[in-house]
C-alpha cells in the first residue's frame, strides 16, 4: 500500500550525471525550474518505489532498493519524451546524494558520514567466505597502493584530475547562486571518472561539495557556508596537486575501502554514544577505549528516505544491538559497559571490524575517573587542541579515531549572550587551563555549543537545562569548534573527580543522574531532567550574580583581535555569489588593504589584491563580450587565499586555547 512521504530516496552520483547528460541543451536550461516545480508535488512510497504524479497523465517512478537509486534505468517517466525528459533529471536532482561508500563489497563498518547496510541475517557459513574475500581484497589493494606510492600519477589519473579541477573551478566561479543542476551534474560526472581512475579521495570531495552546494541552494537548516568553503578548498587543493604531480600521490589518491588489521584480543571500555544525522543517513556511533588508551568506534548507521523520520531513527538506533560478535548489548548500554573481544580487527582510523570471526562477550565498564579512561583527561587542553588541529590536515580515512575530541573538566558559568548565528552557547571555565586567560579568577573560559542543531535530538534541550546551573562541575567530552575563542561542541557529560585542592563550595549544584547511567549522559540521545541536577536555592540567582568562588559578571563576548575576517569574508563571498562579486570599488579595495596592513597582515593584503585582480581579469572580444575561460587563474588565487585563511585560523585557535591575549594572537603571520 502506498504511503505519503516527505522525502526522496538517495541516488548514486553517477546516476545523476548520466541522466542530466542525456538532456538536450534546451532542456538543460529548464532543469532548475523543472526541479523547483517537481519539488512541490506530493511523493508516495510503496516498498522500494517512490511515485510522483507530474500531472494528470504523467507519473514518475523511482525504483530504489534499500532507499538508493543505483541505476539510471530505475528512474522511469510516462511522458512522451522519456527517457530524455526533464522530469527524470529533475527527480534525480531532488534526491540526496548517496555516499560513495555504499558500493557493493565495501566493508560493513561505517563512520558518521558513511552508510551501514542492515544487519546481516546470513548464516555464519555463508558469511565466512565473504569475510575472507574482503580480507584478501583489502590486502591486495594495500599491496597495490604500496607499489604505486613511489611513482607519480599516471596519465589517466592526471587527465581525470584535470577534468575534476575544471569542473570545480566552474562551480567556484559561478558561486552558489549560479551553480545549478548542469554545473552540479558535470562535477559529479568528473567525480565518477576520477573514481574509476582510482582517485577516491578527490571523488569523495567532489560529491561532498555537490551535497553542500545543494543544501546552500535549498536553504537547508544544516547548511554551513564554512563547510562548503572547506569542501571546495580540499577539492581544488587535491586536484591541483595531482595535476602538477606534487605531494604524496598515495595520500592524494585515497583508498576505496578501509584496510583492517588483526588485533587479536581487545578489552574495550565504553565511553559514550553520539547520534549521526546526515541528509541521507541516520544512526549512532559508539566510542570505546582499550587498555592501551586507544580510541575505537562501532556504528549503526542506516539510510533514511524521509527527512522527518531521520531524527527518531537516529535516537532509536541507540537501542539497537552493537554489531560486534554476539554480545547482547545495545549502543546505550555499551557506552557504560565493556566488551572482551577475540579475533578483533581494526582499521587505521579506529573502526572495529564486524566479521564472522569476531567473538565478543559483555564485560564490566569503568568510570570516567578510573583508568584507562581517566588518562584521556590527563592531557593538557592546549595539547589536545594541537592534536585535533594537526589531524585536520590528514585524509579523513587516515585520521585516528577521536583525534578531534577534547576531554575536559569544566565549571559552568552561565549562558553566553549569543553564539554565531544566534546559536545557544554556554560559558564554562576549564579547570587546568591557562591561568588568567579570559577568566576573571583564572582558568580558560570555553564556549560550549550543541553537538548538533537538529531539534529532534536532545542536544539543545540539555544545553538549555545546563545553562540554569552556574557553578556545576562536569567532566565533558566534546568536539573542537575552530574559532579565535575557545569553543567546544558538547557531546557527553559525566561526574568529575573530587577537587584535589579546596573542598567544593557549599550550596553549589552537582550532577545526580540515576545509578543505571553510570554517572554519565549521552547528550544527543538522553534528555536531562531537573532531578538529574542537584540544585539549591542559590540557583534562583542569575549567572551574573555573586556565586561563591565565581566572578561577578561573565567574560565579555566582544572579540578584539586581528581583522582576519576581511580576507575570510571575500573568500566566502566568492563561493556564495561567484567570481563577478569580487570587483568592488577602488575605495573599498584600498580600505581593506589598509586595514590588513595596519594590523601587520601584509600577506593577507597581498593575497586579497591578487584575488581581486584575478577575478577582474576577463578577456573580451571585439564586441566587448566576455570571453569564457577555464577560471584556472582565479581558482588558483582563491585557493591561495583560502589556504592562508585556514592556516591562520588554526594558529589563532591554538593560541586562544594556549591562553594568549586576543590582541597578541596575530603577531607574526603563518
Amino acid at each position: 500500500m502506498a504511503e505519503r512521504t516527505s522525502g526522496w530516496p538517495a541516488v548514486r552520483p553517477e546516476v545523476v550525471a548520466e541522466v542530466v547528460a542525456g538532456l538536450s541543451a534546451r532542456l538543460q536550461k529548464r532543469l532548475d525550474g523543472a526541479a523547483a516545480k517537481l519539488a512541490e508535488r506530493p511523493v508516495t512510497r510503496c516498498g522500494d518505489e517512490w511515485r510522483v504524479e507530474v500531472d494528470e497523465e504523467t507519473a514518475l517512478v523511482l525504483h530504489a532498493p534499500g532507499a538508493v537509486v543505483a541505476d539510471a534505468a530505475g528512474v522511469r517517466c510516462g511522458c512522451l519524451l522519456a527517457p530524455a525528459c526533464v522530469h527524470r533529471a529533475a527527480a534525480v536532482m531532488l534526491c540526496p546524494l548517496a555516499e560513495l561508500a555504499e558500493e557493493p563489497g565495501e566493508p560493513e563498518e561505517v563512520t558518521p558520514t558513511e552508510a551501514a547496510p542492515a544487519p546481516s541475517e546470513e548464516p555464519q557459513e555463508r558469511r565466512e567466505p565473504r569475510e575472507s574475500r574482503e580480507s584478501r581484497e583489502s590486502r591486495e589493494s594495500q599491496k597495490s597502493q604500496e607499489a604505486q606510492s613511489e611513482a607519480g600519477p599516471t596519465p589517466v589519473e592526471v587527465a581525470a584530475a584535470r577534468h575534476l579541477h575544471r569542473a570545480g573551478c566552474a562551480v567556484l566561479a559561478a558561486g552558489v547562486s549560479g551553480a545549478g543542476a548542469v554545473a552540479q551534474a558535470e562535477l559529479l560526472r568528473a567525480a565518477h571518472r576520477a573514481r574509476l581512475a582510482g582517485l577516491y579521495r578527490p571523488a569523495a570531495a567532489a560529491v561532498a561539495v555537490v551535497t553542500r552546494l545543494r543544501a546552500a541552494r535549498s536553504g537547508a537548516p544544516d547548511h554551513r557556508l564554512a563547510d562548503l568553503v572547506a569542501g571546495l578548498r580540499e577539492l581544488l587543493d587535491l586536484t591541483t596537486a595531482l595535476s602538477t604531480g606534487s605531494g604524496p600521490v598515495a595520500e592524494l589518491r585515497g583508498t576505496a575501502r578501509q584496510a583492517y588489521g588483526e588485533e587479536g584480543g581487545l578489552r574495550l571500555y565504553g565511553l559514550f554514544t553520539e547520534p549521526v544525522l546526515t541528509a541521507t543517513h541516520a544512526g549512532v556511533v559508539s566510542w570505546a577505549v582499550d587498555a592501551g588508551g586507544r580510541l575505537s568506534t562501532v556504528a549503526e548507521v542506516m539510510p533514511h528516505g524521509d527527512a522527518a523520520a531521520a531524527a527518531p531513527q537516529a535516537v532509536g538506533a541507540g537501542n539497537r544491538t552493537v554489531r560486534l560478535g554476539e554480545a547482547p548489548l545495545s549502543h546505550r548500554e555499551f557506552s557504560r559497559a565493556g566488551l572482551a573481544v577475540q579475533g578483533a580487527t581494526r582499521s587505521a582510523a579506529g573502526r572495529l571490524g564486524a566479521g564472522a570471526s569476531v567473538r565478543a562477550v559483555r564485560a564490566a565498564g569503568v568510570a570516567w575517573t578510573a583508568e584507562p579512561v581517566a588518562a584521556l583527561w590527563a592531557e593538557p587542553a592546549a595539547a589536545q587542541v594541537a592534536r585535533a588541529l594537526a589531524a585536520e590536515s590528514l585524509p579523513y580515512e587516515g585520521r585516528p579515531a577521536g583525534s578531534d575530541l577534547l576531554f575536559l573538566d569544566v565549571t559552568l558559568l552561565g549562558p553566553a549572550p549569543a553564539g554565531p548565528g544566534g546559536a545557544p552557547r554556554l560559558l564554562a571555565r576549564c579547570e587546568g587551563g591557562a591561568d588568567g586567560a579570559d577568566g576573571a579568577d583564572g582558568g580558560l573560559v570555553v564556549g560550549l555549543c550543541t553537538g548538533h542543531e537538529h531539534p529532534g535530538l536532545a542536544f539543545r534541550a540539555n544545553l538549555a537545562l545546563l545553562a540554569t546551573t552556574p557553578g556545576l562541575r562536569l567532566r565533558v567530552i566534546g568536539r573542537l569548534e575552530r574559532s579565535d575563542r575557545p569553543e567546544l561542541r558538547l557531546l557527553a557529560i559525566g561526574t568529575p573527580p573530587e577537587p584535589s585542592t579546596a573542598p567544593e563550595a557549599p550550596g553549589l549544584p552537582s550532577l545526580a543522574v540515576p545509578a543505571d547511567r553510570a554517572d554519565r549522559v549521552n547528550l544527543g540521545l538522553e534528555r536531562l531532567q531537573t532531578a538529574d541536577l542537584r540544585t539549591t536555592d542559590l540557583q534562583t540567582a542569575t549567572a551574573t550574580d555573586a556565586v561563591p568562588g565565581f566572578p561577578v559578571g561573565l567574560p565579555s563576548e566582544a572579540p578584539y583581535g586581528p581583522p582576519v575576517h576581511v580576507l575570510g569574508r571575500r573568500v566566502e563571498q566568492a563561493v556564495t555569489t561567484g567570481r563577478h562579486a569580487l570587483a568592488p570599488s577602488a575605495a573599498t579595495a584600498a580600505a581593506d588593504g589598509s586595514l590588513l596592513r595596519a594590523a601587520g597582515l601584509v600577506t593577507a593584503a597581498e593575497l586579497l589584491d591578487a584575488l581581486r585582480a584575478a577575478a577582474d581579469d576577463r578577456r573580451r572580444d571585439v564586441f566587448g563580450r566576455v570571453v569564457p575561460d577555464d577560471h584556472d587563474a582565479f581558482a588558483g588565487s582563491w585557493l591561495a587565499a583560502a589556504c592562508y585563511t585556514e592556516e591562520l585560523a588554526a594558529a589563532l585557535c591554538a593560541a586562544a586555547w594556549a591562553g594568549e591575549p586576543a590582541m597578541d594572537r596575530h603577531r607574526g603571520e603563518v
